[in-house]
C-alpha cells in the first residue's frame, strides 16, 4: 500500500521584521544575518496569534468536506504547547470542524515533534486504509530580546493530510532514527524561553546526520545520486548546507551541484519566515516543491528531521504523478506578498506584548489579525478561539 502526504499547506502570521534593519539596530553587520545565518525576513506572532491557531489556519486552507468526514486522528507536534493537559489538537479538532470520532493527541520532542506524528500517522493508515490522518507542526520559536539567538526567531505552521494512494508523496518505507539523551537545547516548564549551547547543538546536528545517513546506505544500498534533493530542518538555513557539505565528497561533480542547486530553493520560504521547530523541515519540502518547477514525477526526496536532545531520522518520499496540481503555491504566494513589514521598536513591543500567569482575564482585539482563526482572549483560565467563518 501506498501511504504518503495527500495535501500540505502552510501558515506564518502576517507581520514580519527585515533582518537588514534588525541587524543595523543591534549593531551587527547586516550579512551576519542575512549570509551568515541565512534569513531576510522573521516572522512575528501578535499576541492573537499561538501554535493553536497558527496550525488550524494552515489546516483551513486544505481541508475539504471528503477530508473532514474521514479524518480520524489529529496529531499535533509541538514544543510551543498552550496547555500541560489539554493537547493542542484537540482545540484545533474543534475549530475545524472535525469528525468527532477521531483521536487527537499532541507529541513532543523539540523539533522532531511533526516527523514523529507522520510515522505515527503511517502506521494508522496501514492499519485503517480507509482514514485520513491530519498531522500538524506548529511553532512559535522565542528567545528573547538582544539575545543570541534572536535572529533565529519564527512562526508558523504547515498542516499535512496523510492518507493511502497520497496524491503528492509516497513516503519510503525505510528509514534511520537515532536518540541520544544530550542537553545541547531544552526549555524547562518553569521557562517561556530555551536554553541552547549553539556550537555544541551545531555539531550534534550533523554528528546525526552522518550517523544517520550511513546508516541508512548501508540499509538501502542508496547513494547520493539516487536523490534529487535533500531537505532538512532549518533552524537557520545555513544549518543544513554545512551538513550537506560534509556528505558531498561521495558524489560527482553534477550530482554536487543538482543537490547544492536544490537545497538553495528548499530554503526560500525558511528565509523568510524564521525558525518554525516542527515545522521547519516541512517548509522547506514546501518550498522545495513549489518553487522548482523542473522536480519530475518520480524523483526521490531525501528528508533529514533532527529535535535537540537529541533525536534524528532521515527517510525519503518519492513525487506523484501530477503532484504539482496539488500544490497551493499561487496561496501561499498571496500570503507572503499580503504580510506588513514592522519597525524594529514596534517588533519589540509587540513582542513583549504576554498572555497573563497569574489567572487573570484578558480580552483581545482581534480585528487587526487578518487571520480566519485567532486567539480572543482568556476568560476563567481557559483562552477563547475564533473562527471568523462560523
Amino acid at each position: 500500500m501506498k501511504i504518503g502526504i495527500d495535501k500540505i499547506g502552510f501558515y506564518t502570521p502576517h507581520l514580519y521584521v527585515d533582518m537588514n534593519k534588525l541587524a543595523v539596530s543591534r549593531g551587527v553587520e547586516p550579512e551576519k544575518f542575512t549570509i551568515g545565518i541565512g534569513q531576510d525576513r522573521m516572522a512575528l506572532a501578535p499576541i492573537t496569534q499561538d501554535s493553536v491557531t497558527l496550525a488550524a489556519n494552515a489546516a483551513l486552507e486544505i481541508l475539504d468536506e471528503e477530508d473532514r468526514e474521514k479524518i480520524d486522528y489529529v496529531i499535533f507536534g509541538t514544543e510551543s504547547g498552550v496547555d500541560n493537559s489539554k493537547s493542542a489538537a484537540v482545540y484545533v479538532h474543534g475549530l475545524l470542524g472535525l469528525n468527532p470520532y477521531a483521536r487527537s493527541v499532541e507529541v513532543k520532542q523539540a523539533c522532531f515533534g511533526a516527523t514523529a506524528a507522520i510515522q505515527m500517522a503511517k502506521g494508522h493508515i496501514a492499519l485503517h486504509p480507509e482514514s485520513k490522518v491530519l498531522v500538524l507542526g506548529s511553532d512559535i520559536a522565542r528567545y528573547g530580546l538582544n539575545t543570541s539567538g534572536e535572529s533565529t526567531q519564527g512562526a508558523g505552521a504547515v498542516a499535512m493530510v496523510i492518507s493511502k494512494d497520497p496524491r503528492i508523496m509516497v513516503l519510503e518505507e525505510q528509514e534511520v532514527c537515532l536518540t541520544d539523551d544530550i542537553m545541547d537545547f531544552w526549555r524547562p516548564v518553569y521557562s517561556d524561553k530555551a536554553y541552547v549551547d549553539g556550537k555544541f547543538s551545531n555539531e550534534q546536528y550533523i554528528l546525526f546526520f552522518q550517523k544517520v545517513w550511513k546508516a541508512y546506505k548501508e540499509k538501502t544500498g542508496l547513494q547520493l545520486k539516487d536523490f534529487e534533493a535533500i531537505c532538512y530542518h532549518l533552524p537557520y538555513t545555513k544549518m543544513g548546507l554545512k551538513a550537506l557539505r560534509t556528505v558531498l565528497d561521495e558524489t560527482t561533480e553534477n550530482v554536487q551541484e543538482r543537490l547544492k542547486g536544490n537545497y538553495q530553493i528548499s530554503t526560500q520560504y525558511n528565509r523568510n519566515v524564521g525558525n518554525i521547530y516542527t515545522g521547519s523541515l516541512y517548509l522547506s519540502l514546501l518550498s522545495l516543491l513549489e518553487l522548482n518547477e523542473d522536480l519530475s514525477p518520480g524523483a526521490r526526496i531525501g528528508l533529514y528531521s533532527y529535535g535537540s536532545g537529541a533525536v534524528g531520522e532521515f527517510f525519503t518520499g518519492v513525487l506523484e504523478p501530477d503532484y504539482r496540481d496539488h500544490l497551493n503555491t499561487e496561496a501561499h504566494k498571496q500570503l507572503f506578498e499580503g504580510r506588513k513589514e514592522v519597525t524594529v521598536s514596534e517588533y519589540e513591543a509587540i513582542f513583549q506584548e504576554v498572555l497573563p500567569t497569574d489567572g487573570s482575564s484578558v480580552e483581545l482585539d482581534i480585528t487587526e489579525d487578518p487571520a480566519t482563526i485567532c486567539l480572543a482572549g482568556i476568560k476563567e483560565h481557559s483562552r477563547q478561539y475564533v473562527n471568523k467563518n462560523r
